[in-house]
């Protein structure tokens, strides 16, 4: 079963700056194009959505422009700052290279009144005139914020990342599940099967993780989920190896149709890539 990883990691500390890295001493260093592919390659990874990796601002243009020009890296989902006027002066710049399929603003830690102004949800309505579509990041209790955001752009694409982060170390179901429920009500929403596992513990075993990949599929539809490494954060408690076997694993007993859904099909048509 071939893979589109729709959520790939590039850093570059040579070529641009990352400052949040100063607190995650453990990815802060390099990780290169070749050196992700020496390990994807030989678990059916065939290509790659690059995901933004919060530079500073006035690179978020060039490192698009970067990554675009790499091995098998066949789309990139830029940052941008939609708070902000002149958000569609960006998209321009954006859309000139080619192949920049979306947008990504961290909402997670930020605070709440940002995605819920005009000024925002206007700019991300200008999302569908270029082709590009919106990734949503936020820890799972800041997923409050997500249904307004989602129903006030309706010709918009959404894609929750990282199953909605669930805090899985900690046991959390409850409020999640009735947080992801609420989001996929909402038809132009999709989620992303990625990004758990920096929110497990270091023992965590598949079967630990199954019940939240398993609610995801269940509760979005195989049509509406799309599969991402995370590559490198998934490194804190694991590697890409792993979490490909847990994620092979976790939908093993499903059809292959179903399974071509989340590793590949979905990605192509909700990206654009195919």
């Amino acid at each position: 079963m071939r893979i589109v990883d729709t959520h790939l990691h590039l850093i570059y500390p040579d070529r641009f700056s990352y400052p949040w890295l100063a607190g995650a001493p453990e990815i802060n260093k390099p990780w290169s194009n070749e050196s992700y592919w020496a390990e994807a390659l030989s678990l059916g990874i065939e290509a790659a959505i690059h995901m933004e990796v919060d530079v500073l601002e006035s690179q978020m243009v060039e490192e698009s422009r970067f990554v675009l020009g790499l091995d098998r890296v066949v789309g990139a989902i830029a940052n941008g700052r939609p708070e902000h006027d002149g958000f569609e002066a960006h998209l321009e710049a954006l859309a000139a290279l080619g192949k920049v399929v979306g947008i990504r603003r961290l909402i997670q830690g930020q605070p709440a009144e940002m995605s819920q102004t005009e000024t925002f949800r206007a700019n991300l309505r200008l999302l569908p005139k270029f082709g590009m579509s919106f990734d949503i990041c936020a820890k799972s209790h800041e997923l409050q914020v997500v249904p307004g955001l989602v129903a006030a752009c309706p010709d918009v694409q959404f894609i929750l990342n990282h199953c909605g982060n669930p805090k899985i170390g900690e046991g959390e179901w409850e409020s999640w599940a009735t947080q992801l429920k609420a989001i996929a009500a909402l038809p132009n929403v999709v989620c992303k099967v990625s990004g758990i596992l920096a929110n497990v513990k270091p023992d965590w075993t598949v079967e630990q993780i199954r019940p939240y990949v398993e609610f995801v599929i269940e509760t979005f539809g195989w049509d509406r989920v799309v599969w991402g490494s995370d590559h490198p954060v998934v490194t804190l408690f694991a590697n890409l190896t792993r979490w490909v076997n847990a994620s092979r694993e976790i939908t093993a007993g499903a059809s292959v149709d179903e399974q071509e859904k989340l590793y590949f099909r979905n990605a192509e048509r909700v990206y654009r890539i195919g």
